[in-house]
């Protein structure tokens, strides 16, 4: 039988409130709060919590608290990656994003959704897709990234966006819903 967890990354209804996973949570939360609370010059002292609080990534990321997340562990990043203040990774399914790829403030990226059905969502469980983001894309301030999307290499996606479906690579897109308004130079 599977646990709750694994239910969770195979992206199939999970019980959140299990204490494997609220525990997990909770250290999560702990090492949100360390990273918010600290100083712009203790740069050694955010490394190691970076390092603990997202152990799949590359050289170079830098987040600008605040910054939240539910797990941490479930975020791959490659390398020089930057998020600006205030962004939110809800990171109950895997959140892949590649190198040098730029997030404004305010971003918010969701995996965690719940069942359409209401019967289905009264009881409480919930499930997740995975988000993928390419390599050298920029993200608008306070878009939103919805579960189960895929942004291509080298897109931009404006500022308020929301992103619902799959973006393709070398393009320019915006709007609620997102959508591509034109390509871009390679």
């Amino acid at each position: 039988m599977k646990t709750e967890k694994e239910k969770m990354l195979a992206g199939e209804l999970y019980d959140a409130l299990d204490k494997e996973l609220s525990d997990e949570r909770l250290r999560t939360r702990l090492l949100l709060k360390e990273l918010n609370d600290s100083r712009e010059d203790q740069v050694e002292e955010r490394t190691r919590i970076l390092n603990a609080l997202i152990p799949n990534s590359g050289e170079g990321l830098w987040l600008q608290p605040p910054f939240y997340c539910d797990y941490g562990s479930n975020i791959q990043v490659g390398d020089k990656v930057f998020f600006n203040f205030n962004c939110v990774v809800l990171d109950v399914m895997q959140v892949t994003i590649g190198s040098r790829t730029l997030f404004g403030p305010n971003v918010q990226i969701y995996t965690a959704t719940h069942p359409m059905h209401y019967k289905e969502r009264a009881s409480g469980l919930e499930y997740a897709k995975p988000i993928a983001i390419g390599e050298d894309v920029w993200i608008g301030g306070s878009v939103v990234i919805c579960p189960g999307v895929t942004i291509g290499d080298r897109a931009v996606i404006g500022a308020g966006s929301v992103v619902t479906k799959d973006i393709p690579s070398d393009v320019f897109a915006a709007g609620n819903p997102c959508r591509v308004i034109r390509d871009l130079e390679k």
